[in-house]
């Protein structure tokens, strides 16, 4: 075990919290875990231990081989688990982002969706890669409880799918507040720096959340919870 390597077959959650939704929630994919000697004797650690020796995963104790994954102080367990698949329904609420590069934003928005019970994420390519571990400890473990699955344009995706597709944008022609909201929907947003392009303009009903002159735009993952919240607040 190392730093993190994109093309490698695993990754790791790093940290306590994390770690133990790994082992909930997708305990079939951890490998192991590792345990720095500053780790707490604690009911979490009792139950991370539990968890290992009822599923025969390997507990492993090297403050080394934290340190050179992790470069918070205070993370004093990992786990390493295999990537994995996912298989999204074509027919059903659905997040789109667009070329998204950056990992805290991507994390936040998983866990936005996980949230919301949104259970498709769709990333078109090129996009930051979901099993960073920055994106996986952003979602907070949210990453394993939706589905995602990327594509190589956003065309791929749309020939798959009937939904309505809403894009957000800054010329968008109708305010958020006043859609008219059909499901299942995909809800589209583009990339931190650039937005979507004009070519999503002609995509179902392009929308703009609307706010004051005081900000040129907002963040992405801003926008995404914006969108989410508003589109899911019946359901809640």
């Amino acid at each position: 075990m190392g730093v993190y390597e994109k093309d490698s077959n695993v990754s790791y959650t790093l940290g306590t919290t994390l770690t133990l939704e790994l082992l909930i929630k997708k305990v079939d994919k951890a490998r192991r875990v590792y345990i720095h000697s500053k780790q707490d004797n604690n009911d979490t650690l009792n139950r991370i231990l539990d968890i290992c020796k009822s599923n025969n995963i390997e507990v492993v104790y090297s403050d080394k081989l934290i340190n050179k994954l992790s470069d918070k102080e205070n993370c004093f367990i990992v786990g390493e688990f295999e990537k994995f698949d996912c298989e999204i329904s074509y027919n059903e609420n659905t997040i789109c982002l667009v070329n998204p590069s950056n990992a805290g934003n991507l994390g936040t928005i998983i866990r936005t969706c996980a949230g919301f019970n949104i259970k498709n994420l769709v990333i078109i390519e090129p996009a930051v890669d979901i099993f960073n571990p920055k994106v996986v400890r952003a979602s907070m473990g949210a990453i394993f409880n939706v589905n995602f699955k990327y594509f190589k344009s956003f065309d791929e995706y749309k020939k798959n799918t009937n939904n309505n597709m809403y894009p957000f944008m800054l010329k968008g022609s109708t305010s958020l507040s006043k859609i008219e909201k059909k499901e299942p929907y995909t809800l589209i947003f583009g990339n931190e720096a650039t937005g979507l392009n004009d070519s999503y303009l002609e995509v179902g009903t392009p929308i703009k959340i609307m706010h004051s002159n005081n900000i040129d735009s907002l963040n992405l993952d801003n926008a995404a919870s914006i969108a989410v919240y508003e589109f899911t607040k019946k359901d809640f």
